[in-house]
């Protein structure tokens, strides 16, 4: 079976962003866009050559295409082994699992997370390395660098077909292809970090729970996982049948767009418990009875309760957070003794931390929280934390909440985003609150006196790569914050971050709604923003 050696030339704008890249459907089914994307990625990342790829994606719109024509360029690239999921599914955690487990050199992970699928919505792919976590920005720099000069690249002549829906062993020329079940190595895997006895005892009793996985990835594995191996009810389990349109919804689990669940969760049977995850499982949103706990406080009391999983008995080395995320697990940090690091957003700075073994627990404000046990986030095992945390203390959602604001104090956080805003209005917003940098240090906005303002950069620990303009930041004396962040997760337009904290130790002053109690820093970013006259948008799209 000859290779095809295919002239091309280069397409616009491939430069992977926070997690790999994005596009519509459409843009990805032009002759040679995902090709070009493809052949860049391999041209950077070194000799794989007889080294084994791992392969796969969310089920969205374009999976399966997508997945043939990789294993066709892999052959021809010179790939020595293929494991991809059944039906072309693998979980974005699941993926990274499969990575480490098996000694790859790295994965292809077709995705575009939380975005919409379907004909006319989002497609994306991202490169994992070896590690099992997101090419570092050196990596996404130097594919990125290729695809603005790529001239040709490899697939075969005759293209070969590979049946997706039986595990089954093949080869494509001297490539051997494994077809392999989606669940069962990252089902072992939690297995062998909770206490799965104990959870089985908390769903056989009186104890009500819902998951809802949005008709995205998570579904094959809750099922395993949560009603065959762990006893939950089937009708516990909402949405879990993948679909390529994600059944029309958006897979974001927040208050928004998991209103089905919400509205569950704060009906007049509420269940104890509420979870979903997104469309390549690696978010999760954790819910009690009429009670949201924001993704920030979630990492905060799941490392202040690690003790309660065995995985984590003997201690964790210490927690990371995004810029972005609250300051609520720095409390838990420094009550533990622990260093707690303040990494840009996305999941790959905290891939150096975790290898070397500087951190175990990390968390993003963006629903995203995992360990060391993979290297991306992970939406399944932080709903196995919490049941862990549940079977054990006895106790409710809210109540565990509460009970760790009075022993840390409360940071009352929220984010107001702001999806498909023009870029020249963001960058208008962005640019205005930068030039106030100077008159803003040392003024009172709020009530509360600035102590300084920048343009957040970080510096790896690690291997010292600098990353910078991330975020801008105006922090206050005491404690507050108000963020203003470009996301790089949309297709469309651009999504404006804006991000509230405030410091709350007085217990009696704890239980207000986030929104009153963050609402003069609200007031605040609008003043120093102008986000409104330059974007025409008079409130948010999603609040959380």
């Amino acid at each position: 079976m000859s290779i095809n050696t295919q002239a091309t030339i280069p397409f616009e704008g491939q430069k992977p962003g926070t997690s790999g890249l994005r596009k519509k459907v459409k843009v990805f089914q032009q002759p040679g866009y995902l090709e070009n994307f493809v052949q860049s990625v391999f041209d950077s990342i070194g000799d794989f050559q007889g080294k084994t790829l791992v392969v796969g994606g969310d089920g969205r719109f374009f999976n399966t295409e997508a997945i043939q024509i990789i294993i066709n360029m892999a052959a021809a690239n010179g790939f020595g082994r293929v494991l991809v999921g059944q039906d072309g599914i693998l979980s974005t955690p699941a993926a990274s699992c499969i990575i480490r487990k098996y000694s790859a050199f790295g994965g292809l992970i077709l995705s575009a997370s939380h975005n919409a699928a379907g004909p006319n919505e989002d497609f994306g792919i991202k490169y994992n390395i070896a590690n099992g976590g997101p090419a570092p920005e050196k990596i996404t720099d130097a594919i990125y660098s290729k695809t603005e000069s790529i001239s040709t690249y490899k697939t075969l002549t005759a293209p070969v077909h590979v049946d997706l829906s039986q595990q089954a062993v093949s080869q494509v020329t001297d490539m051997t292809v494994e077809v392999i079940d989606s669940v069962n190595d990252y089902a072992a895997l939690m297995q062998s970090l909770f206490d799965f006895s104990a959870i089985r005892k908390l769903l056989a009793s009186d104890f009500r729970m819902c998951f809802d996985a949005m008709h995205a990835v998570t579904g094959p594995y809750a099922k395993i996982i949560l009603q065959d191996m762990l006893g939950a009810s089937a009708d516990s389990l909402i949405n879990c049948t993948p679909l390529d349109d994600f059944g029309g919804g958006h897979p974001d689990p927040n208050l928004t767009y998991a209103k089905e669940l919400v509205d569950i969760l704060y009906g007049e049977h509420a269940p104890d418990f509420g979870a979903a995850s997104d469309g390549d499982g690696d978010r999760n949103m954790i819910l009690g009875k009429h009670f949201f706990v924001t993704p920030s406080d979630s990492l905060a009391i799941l490392a202040a309760n690690a003790e309660t999983v065995p995985a984590y008995q003997g201690g964790i080395a210490g927690i990371a957070r995004s810029m972005p995320t609250s300051g609520a697990a720095d409390r838990v940090a420094e009550a533990l003794g622990l260093d707690c690091y303040e990494t840009p957003t996305g999941w790959k700075f905290f891939g150096n931390l975790m290898d070397a073994n500087k951190v175990t627990l990390c968390g993003e404000e963006s629903f995203g929280t995992g360990s060391n046990h993979v290297r991306e986030k992970d939406g399944l095992w932080a709903v196995l934390f919490w049941l862990n945390i549940l079977a054990v203390r006895n106790d409710s959602v809210e109540n565990i909440v509460t009970e760790h604001w009075e022993k840390f104090g409360r940071n009352y956080y929220s984010r107001h985003d702001y999806e498909a805003v023009p870029s020249d209005a963001a960058n208008q917003v962005m640019q205005h609150v930068r030039d106030q940098f100077t008159t803003l240090q040392g003024s009172m906005l709020a009530g509360r006196k600035v102590q300084t303002c920048d343009d957040f950069s970080y510096t790896d620990p690690i291997d010292q790569s600098v990353s910078s303009n991330q975020g801008v930041r105006i922090l206050f004396e005491d404690g507050s914050r108000i963020i203003f962040r470009l996301s790089g997760t949309g297709t469309e337009g651009a999504t404006i971050r804006l991000y509230l904290e405030s410091f709350e130790a007085d217990a009696s002053k704890q239980t207000m709604d986030a929104q009153d109690a963050l609402a003069d820093l609200i007031v605040a970013s609008e003043s120093i923003s102008k986000l409104q006259h330059f974007t025409g948008r008079n409130k948010p799209t999603v609040i959380t």
